[in-house]
Order: C-alpha cells, then structure tokens, then sequence
C-alpha cells in the first residue's frame, strides 16, 4: 500500500506544478450529492481515485474504534464489525453504489439512527488528510480525548473533499442492539409531529422515527393507497412508524406506551433500509428533492409537495420543484437549513446546492481551505462555488 500512497501523493504534485484541479473519487456512488460536474477530457489529469488505498489498518473490538483506509468498501468493513457484533451506528447510506469509507466521511451523511445516535463527525476520531503539496497531515487520532485547539478530524466530516484528500480514518463504533423492534400505525403529519414531541421527554428506547403520507407507496406493500393523501400536509392521512433497539423489557414497555402494529423483521429490515438508501418511492420521483434540517418541534408547513419526516421530525424531505430563495428563507427563520440534495434533470440554485453559510462558518471554512489547500486544488466549488 505504500507504493499506491505514494503514486497518490505524486498525482497531486502533478497537479500542482500544473495548476490543474483536482477531483477525489471513491465508489461514485454519491457522485450526485454536492455542486458536482462531471469530469471532462479537458479537465486534463485531475481524477484522483481514492479506491485502490483500501483495508483495515487497525481493529481493537474491545475499545470500540475501527481505523481504515479511505478506500475501504463501506459494505466490507460494515461486514467486519458485524462479525463482531459491532456496528457504524450512524448508518451511513451506500446508495446501491460501491460506497467507500472516506466518501462516508466526506460527504456526513447519516441514516435513520441519526436521531439518537448522533452524526458522523460524532464518530471521527482521528484522520490522515493528502494536502495540495503532496503532503500527509494527521489529525486526532483513535481515543475520544486527544484534540487541542481545532478538531481538524471531525471538520472533515462533510466536507465534500474541499481541504484534501481523506486517506485514513479512524471511527468509534458501537455494538449491534440486543433487540430490535418496529411498529406502525396511522397519523396526519400534524400527529406524528405531536407524539414526537411527547416521546422525547420520555424514556423510550426509540432509535429510529418516520412519517409518510399514505398516497405514497410502500417500498415494503404495508401501506394503503389515498387519493386524499398526495401533498403531505397537516391534515393528510399517513403513517408512523417507530424502531425501538434495546433491551427486551426496555422494547417491550416501549411497544405498551406507543402502540400500533407491530412489523416482522423482514418487513422492518426492509422499511429502514428503503429510507437510508432512498429505495423508497417518495425518492424515485424523478423530481427536485429537497432536504430540510429543523428543529424537531417545528410545526408543518405545506408546500404543496410530497412530504417525508424523519428524526423525530429533524430531517424532512420535500419531492418537487420549489423556489430555492423562499424554502431557504422559511427554514433560516426557523433555525435551520435547505439542501438541494438531488437537483434531477433542472439547473442547481445560483449560490450551489447547499444552503448558504452564516458570516462566521464562512470564514472559518475559508481559513481552513487557505490553510490545508492554499492552491485550491481539491473538489473546487464541491461544497461551496467560490472555493
């Protein structure tokens, strides 16, 4: 693997000397995600592929960190924990591609479990990061308490590449749930958003929430079909649905308070694998989809659009052409932030797909671009068009 290292670090000096971009690839398989553009034969040499800097560099079960290279296929190490009873409990999506686990980390996204769990730079814990002089920097490193000053590591986490090359990292990982269990059972959106309420003053062993209307077909045949239910708003009839994970009396008296109908374990296997990888058919639309990060406690506005909840009612997706400008305003006033996660077919928003930083993220995400990437080679306009 040093010789793969070292051909890596050679193609961005390469790039260097000739003032040429550079875009990191792994797997491809959120090659959709960020202000992406393909890249062309007159982009020159600039496609640094991240795959063949692959394998576990170090596993201790027993402290609970897994250390890999960037290259590494999410589905293999996930296959590795899983031997140990052990897990990545952010669940990070593959999206049906060949996931790796330095596009994991670059691009910070997080499955159903996000809710409780926490994030993925929750779990950074030490990283190793290919700089525009060819240059190998280390942050963190694989115990939680290690860091001084800026947390480099977890800066990465989402960073779509911009600052360098992610070529190791090191993640806390946590064991499998003893026992899991998911039930259902029908609720307007303005429901499903008051009993989420209720359940996160309590102490329920809840690590998963959704809400979908009911005119959107299942990915697993449960739900029943509406007319009456297409936009997702207040009062449209749909369907909650809940994982509990936990100990057995835990789940059972979780199951007592909540209700509903409890699902066999394909059909929930099935259920939250369709939400982490966007298999469901809310997301197959062929259509603009907006992702909306809020507070929980926020009230529904109706769009006009097709509408899923999850986290609680943290993370909403909207499915359908809107005014970047106006959902950008609405979710600002409200605490939080609008993504174009999948622009479809039409034009991306003048400012990129990611809703704009605030004066002070801003300039912190440029002095650590001066800083790592004073060249400006790597991912140029990724995550934001001027950098």
């Amino acid at each position: 693997m040093k010789f793969v290292l070292q051909e890596l670090c050679d193609q961005v000096m390469t790039a260097h000397a000739a003032h040429r971009p550079l875009f990191v690839r792994g797997g491809g398989s959120k090659a959709f995600y960020g202000n992406y553009r393909p890249v062309t034969p007159q982009d020159g040499h600039c496609l640094l592929d991240m795959t063949a800097y692959n394998g576990i560099v170090n596993y201790q079960p027993t402290e609970l960190v897994v250390t890999a290279r960037a290259g590494t296929s999410l589905a293999s190490l996930e296959a590795e924990l899983a031997e140990q009873g052990q897990m990545l409990a952010f669940e990070p999506p593959h999206f049906g591609g060949p996931a790796t686990i330095g596009g994991c980390v670059a691009a910070g996204l997080a499955g159903p479990r996000r809710m409780t769990a926490g994030g993925v730079r929750d779990f950074v814990l030490g990283a190793r990061l290919l700089d525009s002089q060819g240059r190998l920097l280390s942050f963190g490193g694989e115990v939680m308490k290690n860091v001084a000053g800026y947390d480099v590591s977890r800066l990465l986490a989402g960073s779509m590449g911009i600052f360098g090359a992610i070529v190791e990292v090191s993640l806390k990982v946590l064991p499998i749930p003893f026992e899991q269990c998911s039930v259902r059972f029908e609720a307007t959106q303005q429901e499903a958003l008051s009993r989420f309420a209720q359940w996160r003053s309590q102490p329920l062993a809840i690590s998963a929430t959704s809400w979908t209307a009911a005119a959107q077909s299942s990915a697993d045949g449960i739900a029943v079909h509406r007319a009456d239910a297409d936009h997702g708003d207040a009062m449209s009839a749909g369907y909650v649905t809940v994982r509990l994970s936990g100990a057995p009396p835990a789940i059972q008296a979780a199951v007592g308070h909540i209700g509903g109908e409890k699902l066999d374990d394909d059909q929930a296997v099935r259920w939250w694998s369709s939400l982490r990888e966007q298999t469901h058919s809310f997301f197959t639309r062929h259509q603009p989809l907006w992702r909306l990060a809020l507070p929980p406690a926020t009230p529904v506005q109706d769009f006009g659009l097709p509408t899923l909840v999850e986290w609680g009612g943290g993370q909403r997706w909207l499915s359908g052409s809107i005014d970047a400008q106006t959902i950008r305003a609405w979710a600002e006033r409200l605490g939080g932030h609008a993504t174009l996660f999948r622009p479809a077919a039409g034009p991306i928003p003048a400012d990129g797909v990611f809703h704009p930083l605030s004066s002070g993220v801003a300039t912190i995400t440029r002095r650590l671009k001066h800083e790592l990437d004073p060249a400006g080679l790597f991912n140029p306009g990724r995550m934001v068009l001027e950098l």
